[in-house]
């Protein structure tokens, strides 16, 4: 059976290792729909899992995005994975 799109995008996002980010258009088109950069930002902002990383996913500008945690917690944990 196929998983689901949201199942590609946490797949794909728990591999993204410390340290390295991808933008939300980088996670669609490897998860086969490389038009729904937003429905994967939909998808990131409902995971609580820590096991996906979803503070790895930023903009394609470079910006950080939204992140359910507060945008300030994100730029922190990317800061400190930096670091590492």
């Amino acid at each position: 059976m196929a998983s689901s799109f949201a199942d590609r995008v946490r797949d794909i996002v728990r591999r993204i290792p410390k340290g390295k980010t991808l933008s939300y258009g980088e996670v669609a088109r490897l998860a086969g729909s490389p038009r729904a950069a937003c429905t994967v930002g939909t998808i990131m902002k409902s995971n609580y899992n820590p096991a996906i990383p979803c503070h790895r996913v930023i903009r394609a500008d470079g910006t950080f995005g939204g992140y359910n945690r507060g945008a300030e917690r994100k730029c922190e944990l990317l800061a400190q994975e930096r670091a590492m």
